[in-house]
């Protein structure tokens, strides 16, 4: 079966001044002023809501227990882009 894998992104917002996400995971929309904070609060909202949205009853009687933890991957901006000033 094909691993439970989603990714998040970090984009600067320059009107808002804020980071906010662009994801695959369904219902993830986060803002923040720095990037420190845009990882916690992704790392704390994707898992939950992979749960929520992209776990199916199917999923659990037929996957095993590796199979059904999320790999997120977070891209953010290289050093020497967009900051938050």
């Amino acid at each position: 079966m094909k691993p439970l894998e989603f990714y998040v992104t970090a984009v600067w917002d320059a009107e808002a001044k804020v980071w906010v996400s662009e994801s695959d995971i369904i219902g993830l929309h986060v803002e923040a002023a720095s990037l420190e904070e845009f990882e916690a609060a992704a790392a704390e909202l994707g898992p939950q809501l992979i749960v929520e949205n992209h776990i199916t009853k199917r999923d659990l009687s037929q996957r095993s227990l590796s199979e059904l933890i999320p790999w997120i991957r977070f891209h953010t901006p290289q050093r020497g882009g967009a900051t938050a000033a």
